[in-house]
């Protein structure tokens, strides 16, 4: 922490951001490809990887990854930095919330939610040009400089809600780990909590991927929104986003991990 910054958070945030980029990205492939097809009926992950890899060989399943893997570790840098700054900021501030006095529903410390907040208001600041070209690359759409802008609000939204609720269920299962007097490595904490805020906010991803993949011009949010709703889509996708997201993060916060101990030696050691 250098004048109330978080430095070895932001450059652990890096090496977990390229990390989950490195092992997540073919299943990332798979799960754009599943949110943005037209057909009917939702095509599954053995099917979507069958056609994928019978056109475009194994690269095609690292499509799009090059933008992912400089903004992969950006964004990430970005949210874990962002949070990592503002909650001890608020903790100092205002006092650390009593779990029995200050706690919603008693289990969810208000510092917490809004310093997720801020870091995936971070986070979508970062993500959404890199995004946009990684999902018009996966899918084989033209793109120019001027679509970098399409579905910025709403992958700022989505990150806003989606770190925010990654990391009240963290600061939840470590509390219920703590009174129970058991402990989980960083692998299963990102993987099990990573799962449960995908779970939450996974609309909002479907429709995101929409809008930036170049197939719906025309098409606004709200109407997106409302087909989605309409064609039983809200969780397209959502088995390959699962398992991506489960190994991905639980593999990433294991690299966050150690990086940020070893940063914090350094720098205590300065």
């Amino acid at each position: 922490m250098i004048n109330g910054i978080s430095i070895e958070s932001f450059i652990a945030g890096f090496a977990y951001g390229g990390t989950t980029v490195f092992v997540g990205q073919p299943l990332e492939t798979l799960k754009t490809l599943t949110q943005v097809s037209t057909s009917t009926s939702s095509p599954n992950m053995l099917t979507t990887a069958k056609d994928l890899y019978s056109t475009s060989g194994i690269r095609g399943f690292y499509r799009g990854g090059t933008p992912l893997l400089l903004g992969g570790g950006l964004m990430r840098s970005a949210q874990f930095g962002f949070y990592n700054s503002v909650l001890p900021v608020m903790d100092e501030k205002f006092g650390k919330r009593d779990p029995k006095r200050d706690y919603w529903l008693g289990c969810i410390n208000p510092h917490v939610v809004l310093a997720g907040w801020a870091g995936g208001i971070g986070r979508g600041l970062v993500e959404g040009p890199f995004e946009m070209v990684k999902v018009r690359r996966q899918v084989v759409s033209d793109w120019k400089f001027a679509d970098v802008s399409k579905g910025f609000g709403v992958t700022l939204f989505r990150n806003s809600f989606l770190f925010s609720s990654f990391v009240i269920y963290m600061d939840i299962l470590k509390q219920q780990l703590a009174r129970n007097e058991m402990t989980l490595s960083p692998f299963f904490i990102a993987g099990i909590c990573s799962n449960m805020a995908w779970l939450t906010v996974w609309p909002f991803d479907v429709i995101k991927t929409k809008r930036q993949s170049g197939k719906f011009e025309g098409r606004s949010v709200t109407w997106l929104l409302r087909d989605t709703i309409r064609t039983g889509d809200m969780y397209r996708g959502l088995s390959v986003g699962l398992v991506r997201s489960f190994f991905a993060n639980g593999i990433s916060m294991e690299v966050y991990t150690r990086v940020e101990k070893e940063l914090k030696v350094i720098f205590n050691e300065r």
